[in-house]
């Protein structure tokens, strides 16, 4: 099975491992041995220079981002599709892949490691730390209070695109990704060619309570485990035990025994049982 990038729960399952870890650790220096992780590369010297001294007061999270915390500074950091950190003891050899390093004064490192090198750090003053880059045009957090359904019915009745990759655009709520975009929809028994506009009320409330419930489940699992995941404390998740359609593709349906199918939609995989979530003809 091919990797796909971290998604909420994955996230939100390292930001509780690096609280665990690093929190109140002060930074005495940074080795960066990839220049185009940092946002922009020709401020390299000065990300290092500005976290020298720095203390990690916390790690929070917004969507899929993680937000350090430090004296006067906020780093953002985006894992994309592989990107994941490590502590080790600093004496420790690095390993492969690995393009940042936060030496501190504890004598462990917070090390950054990713593969394909998609990964961003962007340093910003802390007071704008939830307006930065990409954060200040994300949707609500998956939460009942946050996630509110009169503004769910209000948006997708104004969209008429298909509902996955609506979804997927972080804007209506944030944290879905492509598997638990599958996940939720199958839950709510919806086919994700519909379009947005198409769904009624109920269906529109069916599917929040969804989205609620499968990103919930699976921050309490630990995030979904797909080939190289693991989380800050080097655990895997376990939230693929659970999986209803993502991956199953041939598996019998849970709830009606069809086989799983997987298609394309919007250029991503995507799985769905064709029993629970018809698609009207009008809109095939």
């Amino acid at each position: 099975m091919l990797i796909k990038m971290p998604e909420l729960p994955e996230v939100e399952t390292v930001r509780k491992g690096l609280v665990h870890l690093v929190k109140g650790s002060k930074i005495q220096a940074v080795d960066v041995y990839w220049d185009n992780i940092i946002t922009p590369a020709t401020e390299v010297m000065q990300f290092k220079e500005q976290l020298q001294g720095q203390t990690i007061q916390d790690v929070k999270r917004r969507g899929k981002y993680l937000i350090f915390l430090f004296d006067d500074l906020a780093m953002i950091s985006h894992l994309r599709m592989e990107g994941k950190y490590e502590v080790e003891e600093t004496n420790t050899p690095l390993k492969k892949h690995t393009h940042v390093v936060f030496h501190l004064t504890d004598g462990r490192d917070l090390r950054y490691l990713d593969v394909r090198k998609f990964g961003r750090m962007q340093l910003v003053p802390l007071a704008t730390a939830m307006e930065a880059g990409g954060l200040k045009n994300l949707g609500p957090e998956p939460l009942p209070d946050t996630f509110l359904l009169k503004d769910f019915i209000a948006y997708l009745a104004t969209r008429s695109r298909p509902v996955k990759p609506l979804l997927l655009e972080q804007k209506v709520v944030v944290g879905l990704g492509n598997i638990y975009v599958d996940e939720a929809l199958f839950e709510a028994k919806i086919h994700p060619l519909r379009p947005a506009d198409s769904l009624t009320k109920a269906e529109a409330k069916k599917l929040r309570l969804a989205i609620i419930d499968v990103l919930g489940r699976a921050v309490e699992a630990g995030g979904t485990t797909i080939r190289t995941y693991q989380n800050a404390l080097g655990e895997a998740g376990k939230f693929q035990v659970a999986l209803n359609v993502y991956g199953q593709t041939g598996a019998p349906c849970p709830r009606c025994g069809t086989p799983i199918e997987k298609i394309k939609v919007a250029q991503r995989g995507t799985h769905l049982c064709p029993h629970c979530q018809k698609l009207p003809m009008k809109y095939r």
